[in-house]
């Protein structure tokens, strides 16, 4: 260590460490503030569309007629969403306000089926798109992940993990059932 030959390189490092979490706590950028309406927006966008995904993917067969009642699903539940943000914000402390905690929720929501949804677009291979859908529904948590625990000081190992195995755990279930609706019930397109 540098530190052991030059004494005032210790006081220097200390110094910088105390900055740069100076730095990090004055962060305030409102995006942060609202980040849980925004995680909130994300996580039930990847959790909700991607099992629906995988059930309209063994129970539908066509990527097209997937992919507009994934839209269909995601829009309704974008709306749901913001609104259900809305109320419970303004039902809150008030340090919140309620139509912009919406807002982020509804938007957050919305991209992420646009990005989750966009496979099935550009394929007519339907698992080649689900395989998509899944990876681009861990680069969302991945990014979104990141941001957070870099602005908050949190662990990202821990909360990537936590949030990814959720998600897809959930389509994991829901692939599963709609496997298990289409034997027992013969129904598919």
């Amino acid at each position: 260590m540098l530190s052991k030959h030059i004494p005032l390189a210790k006081n220097i490092l200390k110094d910088e460490v105390r900055h740069e979490k100076m730095l990090i706590d004055m962060l305030d950028e409102e995006r942060l503030r609202y980040s849980s309406a925004i995680v909130l927006g994300l996580n039930d966008a990847i959790v909700e569309l991607t099992g629906a995904l995988a059930g309209f993917t063994l129970a539908l067969q066509n990527s097209r007629i997937i992919a507009v009642a994934g839209l269909i699903t995601g829009v309704a539940a974008s709306l749901s969403m913001a609104s259900s943000q809305y109320l419970s914000t303004k039902s809150g402390d008030g340090k919140e306000n309620p139509l912009k905690a919406s807002t982020y929720t509804g938007i957050a929501y919305l991209f992420t089926v646009l990005f989750l949804i966009s496979p099935y677009l550009f394929s007519t291979n339907l698992y080649l798109s689900l395989g998509l859908t899944v990876i681009n529904a861990i680069i969302v948590i991945l990014i979104f992940t990141y941001y957070i625990s870099v602005a908050k000081s949190l662990s990202f190992r821990k909360r990537f993990l936590e949030m990814a195995l959720i998600s897809l755990g959930v389509a994991a279930v829901t692939f599963g059932i709609s496997y298990l609706i289409k034997i027992v019930w013969g129904i598919g397109v």
